[in-house]
């Protein structure tokens, strides 16, 4: 009779503690939810870059759910500061297994904060390039021309070589006219194209020159500025536009050739 007592005394008593450590865990993370919310709907109306924003809400709901963690803990008679005291041991070799993804950790937060680059713009570094989707605590993501997504940690881009082109680009394209052109009515034909493409943006002012005299043609450089979803297309629809163009002009691109010259020794 007297062990059943014991047993069921020990029941109740664990079972309060149990059942205490269960609501304070619902109430830690609905506060956790909760702050969350309310933190985020109050950054949204200060100008912040997404990234920052979501790293704050991220610490807030964090520092609430690790106090309730540690709350919860003392429920069960256990004693917080030799468990913190343990962890800090624990942690150093830890941190030495993990140190590849503190370094990206603290690589994200310099990205973040120091803003070498932001979303929808068009980078370069590391031998990749392409336009900035995401830029998370660990990686940066980028999208290539070809639509693929390429994943760079940030620790790979501290201290390295970064071309930011921003929001827009600017083509890059050559066309050769024969010698015996008339280079005003050439030149005047792809302003009249450049201007019409709607891609196109018209400042910064497209910059359309003779680039190189040939072997066998007159090259004209076209440099128009376009925004980085149009940087393939434009560039497709210029060069059919002038094709189509010259010849309704009756501007001649030549292809190369040569002149050979046979003498007879004899």
């Amino acid at each position: 009779m007297f062990g059943t007592d014991i047993s069921m005394n020990l029941v109740i008593q664990y079972g309060l503690q149990a059942g205490s450590a269960l609501l304070i865990l619902a109430i830690g993370a609905f506060l956790a939810r909760s702050a969350g919310q309310y933190t985020h709907r109050s950054l949204a109306k200060i100008e912040m870059e997404t990234p920052v924003r979501l790293l704050l809400v991220r610490l807030v709901k964090g520092i609430i759910v690790l106090f309730t963690l540690l709350v919860m803990l003392q429920q069960f008679g256990i004693q917080i500061f030799p468990l913190i005291a343990g962890l800090g041991v624990a942690g150093v070799g830890i941190g030495l297994a993990l140190q590849g993804v503190f370094l990206n950790l603290f690589a994200g937060l310099s990205i973040i904060f120091t803003k070498p680059f932001r979303v929808g713009e068009f980078i370069n570094i590391l031998e990749e390039h392409g336009e900035v989707q995401a830029i998370d605590i660990f990686t940066t993501k980028l999208l290539h021309l070809d639509r693929s997504i390429v994943v760079i940690p940030n620790r790979k881009i501290i201290g390295e070589i970064l071309h930011n082109y921003g929001k827009i680009r600017q083509l890059d394209l050559t066309v050769g006219v024969a010698y015996a052109t008339d280079l005003a009515q050439a030149l005047a034909s792809v302003r009249r194209i450049v201007t019409a493409n709607p891609r196109v943006l018209q400042d910064p002012a497209p910059v359309i020159g003779i680039s190189l005299l040939g072997d066998s043609s007159i090259n004209i450089s076209v440099k128009p500025w376009v925004a980085i979803p149009n940087y393939v297309p434009a560039q497709a629809e210029l060069y059919q536009a002038i094709v189509e163009e010259f010849r309704t002009d009756h501007i001649q691109i030549p292809f190369p050739q040569r002149e050979i010259r046979m003498l007879n020794v004899g």
